[in-house]
């Protein structure tokens, strides 16, 4: 499907890429490997078209289209999210305002003429394409997948302008996903997901029908999904068969071989160089010398990538804390949006946090999980309630805010050792290096680095501050593997108290365990384990309220509300009879209006199966009357299925509005 040719990429004197060649099939799942600044997005973008590589071929079949997501830099605004969403179908709908404007034209043709019969062929030929289109599907399509994504229904009319860059970067993967390319090339996609959406686009991907490029920092999604692992090193590709936890234990076996056989190589050249240097004055040894010069020249030097450093980073010690470290008591906090209106981010929160706890920060983007850990930490004061820190906490917050606060006319090694304290146990060199700073890298002002590597600066900044609380908002957004493997090690022996923000499963798993969950119009919830666990549950959880499960099983014990306002017995009596009443009068007739909906569907479809075998058959074909009529009402049936595909979308939305108000 894809070959790449002889492909040169540089950049100055600096050649990223020379002679690189290799294929992909279709239907593959390829990672993209390599350490920083091999040159796996600068590849991506080759692939993509958004970069023009200086020699060599990119091959692929004629009609096939590329999808390219890069890691930032979007931004649509001037259109709503939508119309934005259904340009992914302008052929469709191209196909769609063809067939619609040759119909207009019908009535002025005589049904007995030539030109009438030609574009009665005409429009049947449109027609035919759009069954493999299915525009019948297009709305349903467009509001599954950004919901998937984490859009709200209220956010289709919405400018594209008004979502964050986040939110930006999920608009254009929601457009490719419906484009549905031959290739889709997916540059760190996870970096502005939460863990919902994450999961809704992995599982996506993998019933996805065309082939996939993915470079990520998430080793759990790389192992479920990829098959075959493309790694760049020194400007060369090396391919691997299996995830990418199989390509690390490949990758490690042929170094080992290839130490072994450079240990061989060095050995021999080393007896020909004192061969050559002991006999070159000798007249009677020239010619055996001259061979053997040459012969060394021809040999091609094996070459091994440097090892990289062993050492570990380690936090600088603690000092002791009280038992309460934190503790937030019938805390809320709310914002006044720009028209005046309140947003409430949660109230009545009561929440402890002790010491030595590790805990895990999970939901979707705008549920308050930011907004806790600045009051938590006390950088922002709730609007109401009480926040208390322990007598000897020592907080240390890291969010992606703080790369914009650095001193940018100072380098990367003095933004360091002006924090790290006397006596620490590693320089701020070796600490840079652990977090992909490395040679002159140090010396570089901040103001030149790029949004990734500031970000870096601040967490290591953060890192090497002595303190017995961390707060750490998504670090692993802008590390490569090592670096967070590196990190992961220093968080599971951190003997303080963590809070950590992150969707990286591999990554949280070891380090944390419990897990607190927010949920947007939801008190928060803990789970008494790690993200693997959390999973677990919520989706048993999810079985349970899609009737896979019976009704009245008991509430997992493992999910527990923070305390709240406790009711008496006559305040739940009263709530309960609240709570049928409205099932009876609000869901009941939603959920039969739903079942009517399904069976209108199957109803349409139906007849839209049989009216198309009624206009393939010779009769009507050869009757241009009955064709237009047959046509007519084909139109008309799926005109009357998009409507009914739009009144199930609206009212699946509204069932479970209500069936999220009745559990709270």
């Amino acid at each position: 499907m894809l070959a790449v040719k002889n492909l040169r990429v540089e950049f100055g004197p600096r050649v990223i890429f020379k002679d690189l060649t290799f294929s992909i099939g279709d239907k593959e799942r390829v990672a993209f490997a390599g350490h920083n600044g091999a040159g796996k997005s600068t590849l991506m973008k080759c692939i993509g078209g958004v970069l023009l590589p200086n020699g060599g071929e990119i091959n692929k079949p004629k009609h096939h289209r590329i999808g390219y997501l890069p890691q930032e830099g979007i931004h649509i605004q001037g259109i709503s999210l939508y119309d934005e969403s259904e340009s992914a179908f302008a052929e469709t709908k191209a196909i769609l305002d063809e067939v619609s404007r040759l119909e207009k034209d019908l009535p002025n043709l005589d049904p007995r003429s030539a030109p009438y019969s030609d574009l009665l062929n005409k429009i049947g030929e449109l027609e035919l394409q759009l069954d493999g289109h299915d525009p019948a599907r297009m709305k349903p399509r467009i509001q599954a997948i950004l919901g998937g994504l984490g859009f709200k229904q209220s956010d289709l009319t919405r400018d594209c302008g008004e979502f964050s860059g986040g939110w930006q970067m999920r608009i254009a993967m929601a457009k490719l996903f419906l484009s549905e390319p031959e290739v889709l090339l997916l540059d760190e996609p996870t970096n502005h997901l939460d863990i919902g959406a994450q999961r809704f686009m992995e599982n996506y991907l993998h019933s996805y029908k065309g082939a996939i490029i993915l470079i990520s920092h998430d080793r759990s999604m790389m192992d479920g999904l990829t098959t075959r692992t493309i790694a760049f090193h020194h400007g060369r590709a090396e391919e691997f068969t299996g995830n990418y936890s199989s390509y690390e234990t490949q990758l490690k076996d042929r170094q080992d071989n290839l130490r072994k056989q450079k240990v061989n190589q060095d050995r021999e050249i080393a007896k020909t160089e004192q061969f050559i240097n002991r006999f070159r004055a000798q007249a009677n040894k020239a010619s055996q010398v001259q061979s053997r010069i040459k012969a060394l020249a021809k040999i091609e030097r094996i070459q091994i990538d440097a090892v990289e450093s062993s050492v570990a980073f380690r936090f600088p010690d603690p000092p002791a804390s009280t038992h309460l470290v934190a503790k937030l008591e019938s805390a809320a906090q709310v914002y006044q949006l720009k028209n005046g209106e309140d947003l409430t981010v949660f109230k009545n929160l009561d929440f402890e946090v002790t010491r030595g706890e590790k805990i895990a920060i999970v939901g979707p983007n705008g549920a308050g999980k930011s907004t806790f850990c600045r009051m938590i930490t006390g950088e922002e004061d709730p609007t109401s309630g009480l926040h208390e820190l322990g007598p000897k906490s020592l907080p240390s917050f890291f969010n992606q805010n703080h790369a914009d606060e650095l001193n940018p006319t100072l380098t990367v090694l003095e933004t360091i050792e002006m924090i790290q304290t006397r006596g620490a146990t590693m320089t701020a060199r070796d600490v840079l290096g652990c977090f992909l700073f490395k040679g002159d890298d140090v010396f570089k002002k901040v103001g030149v680095l790029s949004g990734g590597e500031r970000s870096r600066v601040a967490l290591v900044r953060m890192l090497v501050r002595p303190a017995n609380f961390l707060i750490l908002d998504e670090p692993t957004n802008h590390l490569d593997m090592k670096s967070q493997d590196i990190l992961q090690k220093a968080l599971i022996d951190y003997p303080g108290t963590l809070l950590i923000v992150s969707h990286n499963r591999n990554f949280l798993d070891p380090i944390v365990g419990k897990t607190l969950e927010f949920r947007s119009g939801e008190d928060p919830r803990q789970f008494a384990g790690n993200l693997t666990y959390y999973i677990e549950k919520t989706d048993e959880e999810d079985a349970q309220s899609s009737g896979k499960t019976s009704p009245t099983s008991k509430p997992n014990p493992a999910a527990v509300r923070p305390k709240g306002p406790q009711l008496n017995p006559k305040e739940r009596r009263k709530r309960d009879a609240a709570i049928r009443e409205k099932r009876s009068k609000i869901l009941k007739p939603l959920q039969t209006d739903l079942v009517k909906t399904e069976t209108l569907i199957s109803e349409i479809e139906t007849s839209q199966a049989t009216l198309t075998e009624h206009m393939d058959s010779p009769d009507v074909m050869g009757d241009p009357e009955k064709l237009a009529e047959s046509t007519r009402a084909y139109a008309n049936l799926a005109e009357k299925l998009e409507k009914a595909y739009s009144k199930w979308t609206d009212l699946s939305a509204q069932i479970e509005k209500v069936e999220a108000e009745l559990e709270q």
